[in-house]
């Protein structure tokens, strides 16, 4: 059985890659690439698997997924300047891709301590906004 919850958090970003010279960022990231940054009300979904329990019915508590998602994603990204605030985006540009696959490597190292032993984080998933999707299977994570 799967299980995903979602959640909604706002941060800003500015893809710019300090690898490249200025008029090839501008190229790639158009006006992404604004010194000011910019932000997104995003969605992230993350789906967890295992047995539903006999005794409750479920996959996993709830308040124990929102705990998980709430300290180890949220609280570092909720109204923050990825950029600036997390340092796994000091070098690395924080493309929507980047961070589903950040975040899917922060769920997949923590997972243990917040999910049942029979349940496995499977997925994170991010809407930067109406027409894209971002997704991260945990199998791809390294």
């Amino acid at each position: 059985m799967n299980l995903t919850q979602r959640y909604r958090f706002s941060a800003s970003h500015r893809l710019h890659s300090h690898d490249l010279p200025e008029s090839r960022n501008w190229e790639v990231y158009g006006k992404c690439n604004n010194p000011h940054g910019h932000g997104h009300n995003y969605w992230l979904e993350v789906t967890v698997a295992g047995p539903t329990d006999p005794n409750t019915g479920q996959v996993a508590p709830r308040p124990l997924l929102d705990q998980w998602i709430g300290k180890e994603i949220l609280a570092r990204v909720e109204h923050r300047n990825l950029n600036e605030e997390m340092p796994e985006f000091a070098r690395l540009v924080p493309t929507t891709e980047n961070v589903a696959r950040v975040f899917g490597e922060i769920l997949a190292r923590t997972a243990p301590q917040y999910l049942p032993p029979v349940c496995t984080f499977r997925r994170v998933r991010i809407y930067e906004t109406r027409n894209n999707l971002f997704e991260m299977e945990a199998y791809e994570v390294q």
